[in-house]
């Protein structure tokens, strides 16, 4: 089933928006520093350089879980959420390995949230590291197409 209503294009196009100005963000950042530093100085810098955006976020936002009604405090951290519709994860390393994505997407089902980013900055082109994450579930605007064979998520780069 593919939704092609004007509140969903409306809706997607916030998606674009956001995601795509936390990506310029990021590049601005990467294009000052380059690769090679450690993910809090980058986490840091980005979180400047949204404010200089006036983006609204959260910088390492608590992240819970819930078993079996019971409320635990583990010690799980969102990087940066922004405006609580948007998970950022950052990464440092040589190469993004399936822990890095299955942490993002862990995030995402914990916080309910249906977007996210995953960007490392140790690359030499910070394109070249970025990927974005959605949820395929019927509800979710920020997608343009859901199949009911289809996978859960799906993921861009």
């Amino acid at each position: 089933m593919t939704t092609t209503t004007k509140d969903t294009k409306s809706t997607k196009m916030k998606f674009d928006e956001r995601s795509n100005r936390v990506i310029g963000c990021g590049i601005e950042v990467h294009r000052h520093l380059g690769p090679g530093l450690l993910e809090s100085a980058y986490e840091q810098c980005l979180a400047h350089e949204l404010s200089r955006g006036g983006i609204s976020f959260q910088l390492q936002h608590a992240l819970p879980i819930h078993y079996k009604n019971v409320r635990f405090d583990c010690g799980y951290r969102i990087d940066i959420l922004v405006e609580d519709q948007l998970i950022v994860e950052m990464k440092g390393v040589e190469e993004i390995r399936g822990i890095g994505e299955a942490q993002l997407l862990t995030y995402m089902k914990l916080a309910g949230v249906k977007v996210g980013l995953l960007i490392n900055f140790n690359v030499i082109r910070l394109k070249d590291g970025i990927k974005r994450f959605c949820s395929l579930i019927p509800s979710c605007s920020s997608c343009s197409s859901w199949s009911d064979d289809g996978p859960l998520l799906h993921a861009r780069s």
